[in-house]
């Protein structure tokens, strides 16, 4: 079967996005009205993940389905926002395996609150052999979602592993140097750099982590201070009694080394879609659209017009999850033999 690729661009004035004009884009399967949900753990190098597997009605060994493998973002549990895309790609007809990455919510690993991006991204391997392992999944159609933080670590994979047959991307971390020399420079980022070396004397001691909240004003020094990030990880948090809103400072530093856009360009053949924010300042949008510009077919580009970054998750989560299930849908719908060899 031969399919044509094609890349699709959705300029910034358009009023009523459009998730794309290809009819090859239209679902290949039927979707599901209803789906199951189940506790799941599995293995990471010792530590225990933990999250839900849904099960849309009928999937089982004799009808393995289709699978999405996917987390959270920055600080962000499974209950947060993210759950609503798994059940929306559940009633689509796609299995979900959705899990909280080590050290949150109900996976184990310390210490508590630490993000860790290269170990998140290998969590995220475990995570797909686990779902490849399950007698409702197939093995050779099985694709990626991630959004900010895990959006950048859902592009890394793709680039490295051939498991991956698609990726969908929303305002997904690309530059993460670039990304935090605009948040701080100068004097400000000295004093910083010497917190990150004093907090390694002090970790090398045996001293717990510092930490920092999540959110709070703009006198604060919490990570995030704008009034739009702190409304939504408000909201985010009040949908998971218990989390606690703060991150490690050891996780401040290690994002500044982080930039999936370094992968960009060996995602393919793999396909992927990327929908950015029109407004984004968090993942900025220009520097998520050098990198999706560096990026090889087969690749769409969807523009979420007059958003910013937690915009996707509420404001235009219609939009956002439909053009996510459309190509899952368009490249997870048809078998393939066997893996692609790397």
């Amino acid at each position: 079967m031969t399919t044509m690729l094609s890349t699709l661009h959705v300029p910034f004035a358009q009023a009523t996005p459009s998730v794309s004009p290809d009819p090859a884009a239209k679902a290949t399967f039927a979707p599901q009205t209803s789906f199951s949900r189940h506790d799941e753990a599995f293995d990471a190098d010792g530590v225990q993940l933990r999250g839900w597997l849904y099960l849309p009605t009928g999937s089982g060994p004799a009808r393995r389905t289709p699978a999405v493998v996917m987390a959270g973002g920055y600080g962000t549990t499974k209950e947060m926002f993210t759950d609503r895309y798994a059940e929306a790609f559940a009633t689509a007809g796609l299995a979900v395996l959705l899990y909280d990455h080590r050290g949150f919510g109900a996976s184990g690993g310390e210490p508590r609150q630490e993000i860790d991006p290269w170990r998140q991204v290998e969590d995220l391997r475990h995570a797909i052999t686990y779902a490849s392992s399950l007698p409702a999944v197939d093995p050779a159609r099985i694709g990626v979602w991630g959004s900010s933080y895990s959006g950048g670590h859902a592009l890394v994979v793709a680039a490295t592993d051939r498991r991956v047959r698609c990726v969908a991307v929303q305002v997904p971390t690309t530059h993460g140097s670039q990304t935090a020399q605009r948040r701080a420079s100068g004097e400000a980022e000295a004093a910083l750099l010497l917190r990150f070396a004093e907090e390694r004397l002090r970790r090398a001691r045996g001293e717990a982590p510092a930490r920092l909240r999540l959110m709070g004003d703009a006198n604060s020094n919490a990570i995030y201070r704008s009034q739009e990030a702190v409304d939504w990880y408000t909201a985010a948090y009040a949908r998971a009694p218990g989390a606690v809103p703060e991150v490690t400072l050891r996780s401040v530093e290690a994002a500044r080394g982080y930039n999936p856009a370094d992968f960009i360009d060996r995602v393919s053949p793999t396909a992927l879609l990327m929908q950015v924010a029109e407004h984004d300042s968090v993942t900025p949008t220009d520097l998520a659209l050098s990198a999706y510009a560096r990026a090889l077919e087969p690749k769409a580009l969807r523009i979420v017009p007059g958003a910013g970054h937690f915009d996707v998750y509420e404001r235009d989560f219609d939009s956002t999850s439909q053009a996510a299930i459309n190509w899952f849908q368009r490249y997870l719908g048809v078998r393939r033999s066997a893996y692609t060899a790397m």
